[in-house]
Formats: structure tokens, sequence, C-alpha cells
């Protein structure tokens, strides 16, 4: 429904990188940003890239070879399916977000570009093959995704736990990155992947406490914070992740941030640029500055985060296996 998105928050249009059109019917098209004009009608502001955000594109020798890997050994990646700007970049250094458990997805969250629908049932043989692919293209971190996966009794996480202790048995030089959902609340089924041991776990909060009912409508904040906070008490390395730029302000991702710290004990976090993928997708809010990054990225640190990775193009995977090093250096 149209009124359960983020309200536009701006006062007057944005300048130069904006191209406006005046309409005064009530209907939102969800590609534009609108406003409500003291007439009643409203403008829509069709907002053009900054120069900030510009992804590299997809080509080279690693690349194609990457791509021939997924293809040769039938992987689906996070990479392709949510259509992540970064892919050449990551492709080229020989890294990938393995997504098991389908490409299809039972939840519908207004930010994500992955098909929502009924999945197909689970392929009870894909631990063993990732971990067998995975362990022939010789990675050093591997970041293993899934989709939402409500329709099975334990979400998953019997398949997740197999998946994490092939790679850990196949290819034992690879470190485990496991990006996980919420699991609906059940402790049980948490608990299932929390004891295959990943090297990092993590669970996106994707958003502020007043976003949620827009962003992850089958999704709760104290859920996922509470995901968290089970992950960091069992002795794991907690990582989340979130997005700006969707009707947040920045004084609410500092309360965010602190709030994270206080309740979950997180030490990894990534922030970034929110990109609508369509437009059935959440409008895009705002266009956030590389410098307020940077300030995202101080304060967050000042809080206790051992990693902070802030940037306009930074996703949850991105440059993960340097977030590694990086915070084996910051726990000495």
């Amino acid at each position: 429904m149209i009124n359960s998105f983020p309200s536009p928050r701006h006062p007057k249009p944005l300048g130069g990188d904006t191209a406006r059109t005046t309409r005064s019917s009530a209907a939102v098209d969800l590609s534009a940003q609108v406003l409500n004009n003291d007439d009643g009608s409203q403008t829509l502001l069709m907002q053009r890239k900054p120069p900030w955000i510009r992804a590299q594109i997809p080509g080279g020798d690693a690349y194609l070879a990457m791509r021939e890997n997924m293809k040769v050994h039938g992987l689906n990646t996070v990479c392709q399916e949510a259509s992540c700007p970064n892919i050449g970049d990551c492709w080229t250094r020989g890294t990938a977000t393995i997504m098991i458990l389908g490409d299809i997805c039972t939840r519908s969250c207004g930010f994500c570009n992955v098909r929502t629908g009924k999945p197909n049932p689970p392929d009870y043989d894909e631990p063993e093959n990732v971990g067998k692919s995975i362990a022939l293209m010789g990675l050093r971190h591997i970041v293993i995704t899934c989709v939402d996966r409500d329709d099975l009794p334990d979400g998953g996480a019997q398949i997740w736990a197999e998946t994490i202790e092939a790679v850990h048995r196949l290819a034992p030089e690879t470190s485990v990155e496991a990006l996980i959902g919420d699991f609906k609340g059940d402790k049980g089924d948490l608990a299932t992947v929390i004891a295959a041991k990943p090297e990092i776990l993590a669970h996106n909060l994707e958003t502020v406490p007043r976003m949620h009912g827009a962003v992850r409508p089958q999704a709760t904040y104290e859920r996922s914070m509470q995901v968290l906070k089970r992950i960091s008490d069992a002795g794991l390395v907690c990582k989340t992740g979130i997005m700006v730029g969707i009707g947040e302000t920045d004084e609410e991702i500092s309360t965010l941030l602190a709030d994270i710290r206080d309740k979950s004990n997180a030490e990894i976090i990534t922030i970034g640029q929110y990109l609508q993928p369509s437009r059935n997708h959440l409008p895009i809010d705002r266009w956030v500055h590389p410098d307020q990054f940077a300030k995202y990225k101080e304060v967050g640190l000042k809080l206790g985060f051992r990693v902070v990775e802030s940037g306009p193009l930074v996703r949850s995977s991105y440059h993960a296996e340097e977030q590694v090093r990086e915070f084996e250096l910051n726990r000495k």
C-alpha cells in the first residue's frame, strides 16, 4: 500500500540533479521522489545518480572466469540475483557471494530484487556440492547467503549447517561468512547454524526501527536484534548491515549504531547507499554524500565496532575478505 512507504522529507527540489514534473493525482509512482505542494498538487523529482555512484563495468578475464565457475558448478549468487552494483569489482578480485536454498524468496522486502514466490523443494545434495565447488575454486574467504525459506519447518537451518560444515571439511583453507535470515525468531533453528561455527555470522538489520514496516514487512527490528545478540553471546564474530537513503535521518543512523552496540555487541557493520532495483521497489529518498559515510564510520568506530565498511557502493559482502583481515588486526 502506498501509505506504508516513507514520506519524502525534502522541503524543496534538489537542484540540478533532478528533473521535475507536476501532477495533481494522488497516485504515487514508486520510481519517483514525490513532494506534496502547498496547493495540493504533487511534484515528482526524478533523481539522477550523483557522480560518486559509479560502479565498475563487468568485464575482463577474471570476471569471465568467475562467471564461468558459477555456471559450471550450478551456483546461484546474490551478486546476480540482487543486481549488485559491485559484481564487476568483486568478481574481478575473485570473490563472490553464494546463495543457497534456491533463488525464490518467501518474503517481499521493499528493497530487494530477489524474486518472491513459492520456492522449489530444497536440494539436499547442495551442501556437499557447494563444498566441492568452493574447494575447486580455491578461495580464501567465501560469503554464503540465502533466500528466506519460511515454507520449510526449520527455515533451512539444517541445510545451512551442513553447507558450512561441508566447506570447512572440503576447503579447510577457506574461511566462511554466513549471512542468514531471522528464522522467524526460532532459537533452535538459529542454534543449529551457530553450532556449525562459521568464522563470521551475519544478519542484516537493513534500516532504522521506524522504517521496518515498509522495508522489511515480514520481519521486525526487535527480532533481528535478538538474532544478533544470540550470535554474539555464542562467541561468534557478529556482523550486520544497513542501507541509507531510504527515508531515515542521519540522527536515526547514529542512534541505531549505538543501539546495535548496546543490545547486540555486533563487531562488524556495513553501511551503503540504497539503490532502487526497479519501479516496483521503494523510492530513493536521498543520495548520501561520501563525506557523510565517513562520518558514519567515525561514529561507529567510536562506539566500539572493530570494522566499519561505510561508503556509497558498500553492500553486505563488499570487501568481505578484507574485513576478516582488518578484524583480526583490530582484535589484537
